[in-house]
Formats: C-alpha cells, structure tokens, sequence
C-alpha cells in the first residue's frame, strides 16, 4: 500500500488510535504517516535496534479490576521473551508497585530479571513514591538507571538518545517536571544533533490529555519547546491505562496500556478508577509496546500488543 501524505492539520486531529500501532516518517513530500499494520515489514530492515516499554505493573494490588497482577506481569514477561530478537532495553514507565512496599519493589525487581534484554531502565510514577517522595524507588532502582543521586538521567540505546525523567513529586493534580530537572533537560539536549532521534520517558503524559483528571504535565509545553528543533522525538508515557496518541510538529506522543488494569477512557466517568471488564476480557485492555528506530532515516514504528494476542 503506497502511504498517503497528510498535512500538519489533519495530523492533529488524530488525537487517538487506540490498541493500534502507527510508524511515522519525514520525507521530502512531508509528514507521511500509516498504521503499522498496513506498513511493509521489508521496509524496516531486519535488525534495526528495537526497545520495549511496559507500564503500570501495580505489584501490590489486589481488587476486583485483577485479583492476581503478578500472573498479569508474568504474561507480559513472556510476550517480551517469545520476540524474535531481544529487545536493546526494557523501559518501565512507573507505577512499578501499587503501595511502594519494599517486598513490592524486590518481587519487581526479580521479574524484570528475567525477561530476555540488554538492559532495564525504570521512571518513577505516583503510586512508587508514597510517603517517601521515591527514595525506596531510587534506592532499588538507581543502580539501573545509572543515576542514584538524581531522579531523572539520559543514556544512549536503541538508536536513540533517551531521558528518563520523574513528574510525580510533590505533585497535587497534575505531573510537575521542575525547574532543575528542565534545566538540566536542556542542557542534556543542547549536546545532541538536530538528526539525533530522541525519545523522552515519563510516567504522567507530558502533553493535556485530560487535565480535569490531572492527565497532564503542567509545566510541559517548556520542554517541548527544547524538542522542537530535533527531526524525531518520541514522548512515552503510562498513567492512564490506555493508548491514545497525539502529534505536534516533529514530536509524537504515546501513552501506554497498563499491565495491571485498565482505567475508563477520559471524561467518560466522574473520576478515573481501576476499570472492571468482563470476565476473560481482561487481557485484551492490556499491553506491552515495542518500537524500532530505523537506521539512516527519521522513521519510527511504534507497535502496540494486547496481552490477549
């Protein structure tokens, strides 16, 4: 199927794909655009770097939304180990436990252990840093992300130039980035390339998917405006417990599945919840993502997978 070119406008009325994969790509003609399902697989050349993101694995939560999150976990453990080829890293995008209990962080800390990966990265979200502002997290985590002394950190991977950063602290609704953490943002991206691809990982959106539900980052629209010079950044996310999508410019923003549960789509109930589904049903409002950086070009491929596939 030859993709269509579509303009900036139409783009951005394309708010939301959920459950479906999407790769983008800069050309001469423009922003061109395709769901991955319909995208040629020999248009991405075998071995391109490939990473993995899971979120919102709530080890510790016990309720009628998944009365057994470890069996949950272990299935997305699996998913990941079946792919063809291991994956670079495995990005955690919070809320790794459901309490921030020790004994939560440790069962986390042995199940990641096991999927088949290069390396584990993990950001923080609200539910790790209850009552300690995430020194349990960092304590336990730390050492992966490279970084003990600081809450967010960058390294290169995948094809990618990767932030890890924490919006979660000392937050009242929204997701807060801070002014230290912003500046350091800038000057971690002032070291890069226009042409270097870029992906930014943060537990709440960095972009207003529903601020009424405190789905947003307050303070985002100032690291955007450090983005803007790079030819692809990809923005990931979890919080939310669904996929939904957005596109401004040259960067791209997803939101993930949860692991764990999923949550009622925004604005559709009073308040967002742990969503009860239908008995069997469980597995296909959860996920894992994937996504490859293809070499030599301003190409990504963004895949989301049920549990249930």
């Amino acid at each position: 199927m030859k993709p269509k070119t579509l303009n900036r406008s139409t783009f951005l009325e394309c708010m939301a794909w959920c459950g479906t994969g999407a790769i983008y790509a800069l050309t001469a003609r423009g922003m061109v655009g395709q769901a991955l399902a319909d995208y040629n697989p020999d248009a991405i050349p075998a071995g391109s770097p490939t990473f993995v993101q899971i979120s919102d694995t709530h080890v510790g939560f016990n309720g009628d939304a998944n009365h057994d999150v470890l069996a949950t976990f272990q299935h997305a453990i699996d998913k990941i180990n079946r792919m063809p080829r291991k994956p670079e890293f495995v990005m955690h995008t919070g809320d790794l436990t459901h309490l921030s209990k020790p004994e939560q962080f440790d069962t986390v800390r042995q199940m990641m252990t096991s999927i088949r990966t290069d390396a584990f990265y993990a950001v923080p979200g609200e539910h790790d840093v209850i009552n300690d502002k995430g020194q349990q997290f960092f304590k336990m985590f730390g050492a992966a992300n490279k970084s003990p002394a600081s809450p967010w950190y960058s390294f290169d991977a995948a094809g990618v130039h990767a932030l890890g950063l924490q919006n979660v602290i000392d937050i009242t609704a929204g997701g807060l980035l801070g002014r230290d953490q912003l500046e350091w943002a800038r000057e971690d991206l002032r070291k890069q390339t226009s042409d270097t691809p870029i992906a930014v990982f943060a537990h709440i959106p960095l972009y207003a998917v529903y601020p009424d539900w405190g789905w947003t980052t307050d303070d985002s629209l100032e690291l955007l405006d450090m983005l803007r010079r790079f030819e692809s950044v990809t923005v990931l996310n979890g919080h939310i417990h669904q996929v939904l999508s957005k596109v401004d410019g040259n960067v791209k923003f997803f939101t993930a599945d949860s692991i764990a549960f999923p949550q009622p789509k925004p604005g559709s109930e009073p308040k967002p919840h742990p969503l009860v589904v239908p008995a069997g049903e469980l597995a296909a409002h959860l996920g894992i993502r994937t996504v490859t950086v293809v070499p030599g070009s301003h190409a990504i491929a963004v895949a989301d997978e049920s549990l249930a596939d």
